[in-house]
């Protein structure tokens, strides 16, 4: 399968839908190559314009997906018009639907364990032949960094074929980067929120919401302490990047 990309502020998103990337990751599983997917929204794209080693990680992996629709909008404006949103709540319980027939083993890192113990009872009603193998929820550090190996062991010991990993962006980006040589699941996958909101202890943007680019409105009025400055300073920061990008190509 040829990977189709297209660059937006300098990040290689691929030109992707969730179907496609679906039928990617499978086959990285069939042929067991190491791969790691970083799932982009507005702030992975705003955050890389402030960091170079964070563009050049999230330009390292195997996929990176449209996770928002403002990111569709724009890779579509440059001519990028079969992309879809690729959101990392979907792409998981695609991912482990499709998985099923597959005998797909499923690992979880991230999130607390309430959340990982109720997405666990969550997947298993929702697919009764899904396989998971093993979840750890990490200490809390305030960077990403190789892991300690009684970690990886207990991680490689389970021996499952996806890694999710729900630390948030940027970090679970680099946690992917800085362990994946010593990983031996074919694919690793940062999914941010998406524990949380499948596992229900956070509610999740009404579809209107989600289709129309009005997610981040619906999770600031949710959570505004937390989320203001990554919503509010960020979404600015994305529009005056756009900007500024397009004065430096038409000069």
């Amino acid at each position: 399968m040829i990977r189709q990309t297209i660059e937006l502020l300098g990040v290689n998103v691929d030109i992707i839908n969730p179907n496609k990337a679906c039928e990617r990751i499978a086959q990285w599983i069939l042929e067991k190559k190491k791969s790691y997917v970083c799932v982009a929204p507005v702030s992975t794209l705003v955050d890389c314009q402030k960091d170079q080693l964070y563009k050049d990680i999230v330009n390292q992996a195997s996929m990176v997906t449209p996770d928002g629709m403002p990111v569709v909008w724009l890779a579509r404006s440059k001519g990028a018009k079969q992309i879809e949103r690729t959101y990392g709540p979907d792409l998981l319980l695609k991912l482990t639907d499709v998985g099923q027939s597959k005998g797909w083993r499923h690992f979880f890192y991230g999130a607390t364990q309430e959340t990982c113990d109720l997405l666990e009872r969550r997947l298993k009603y929702l697919f009764t032949d899904v396989n998971i193998v093993g979840k750890i929820v990490p200490p809390f550090k305030t960077k990403a960094e190789k892991e300690s190996e009684d970690i990886l062991f207990q991680i490689n010991k389970a021996d499952p074929d996806i890694l999710w990993i729900a630390l948030g962006s940027p970090k679970q980006d680099y946690w992917m980067y800085h362990n994946r040589p010593y990983l031996n699941a074919s694919v690793l996958v940062g999914v941010g929120a998406a524990f949380d909101f499948i596992s229900g202890l956070k509610p999740q943007a009404p579809q209107w919401m989600r289709n129309s680019g009005l997610e981040w409105l619906f999770r600031l009025c949710c959570e505004p302490k937390r989320l203001w400055r990554r919503y509010l300073i960020g979404n600015a920061l994305f529009v005056f990047y756009i900007l500024k990008d397009l004065l430096r190509k038409n000069k």
